[in-house]
């Protein structure tokens, strides 16, 4: 018998998360994705497929040295949260991608809630 992988279990809780967690229009998902490197995060609307924002380190514009920290995840917290304000976004549901609510996942969360969105 074959023990399953670190991803395959990552997925497995993702699939499980996903069941309970869906946006809409009104209240979209804050999706959070973990690299080793880089953290991004979408706020995404279910009911149509689309995503209303989005912010990651991967951008040029942002000028962050070292991408894959938590001060990295908190400056992301907040542009995620400056974007939502600008498409008038104040409440949003959180899904943290099958990763544990901990160190950068959690960063970009409480970031996004210092910056005026309510999770």
């Amino acid at each position: 018998m074959r023990t399953a992988t670190v991803h395959e279990l990552k997925v497995k809780r993702h699939k499980r998360l996903r069941k309970k967690v869906a946006g809409d229009l009104s209240r979209p998902r804050l999706a959070v994705f973990r690299s080793n490197r880089h953290i991004s995060a979408q706020l995404i609307d279910d009911a149509t497929g689309s995503t209303l924002a989005a912010a990651s380190t991967y951008e040029k514009s942002l000028k962050i040295k070292d991408t894959g920290n938590v001060a990295a995840a908190q400056a992301i917290g907040k542009l995620i949260a400056e974007r939502a304000e600008q498409k008038g976004i104040k409440k949003v549901v959180f899904d943290r991608g099958g990763n544990k609510y901990h160190g950068r996942v959690a960063a970009v969360a409480e970031a996004a809630r210092e910056n005026g969105l309510e999770l």
